[in-house]
């Protein structure tokens, strides 16, 4: 898993950092996410996709490691 933010879209709502803090922050500043980690350990996975889901400003995504590979072998 590889999770990607998008500052220019975040609202810093914060609802990232609640979800999953051993993976964003935000800036004291002006609170927009800030990432921790890239790829968080498979342990986080499921804290990151509720961030991703809460999102309002859907700044947050996933990309899935060997989503492509399997498309390929299928």
């Amino acid at each position: 898993m590889k999770v990607i933010v998008d500052q220019n879209k975040c609202v810093a709502s914060g609802q990232c950092v609640l979800s999953a803090p051993d993976v964003f922050d935000q800036r004291e500043e002006d609170g927009i996410v800030v990432l921790r980690t890239e790829k968080p350990p498979d342990g986080l996975a499921d804290d990151v996709r509720q961030a991703v889901a809460l999102c309002p400003a859907q700044a947050i995504w996933v990309q899935e490691e060997g989503a492509e590979e399997q498309g390929a072998e299928a």
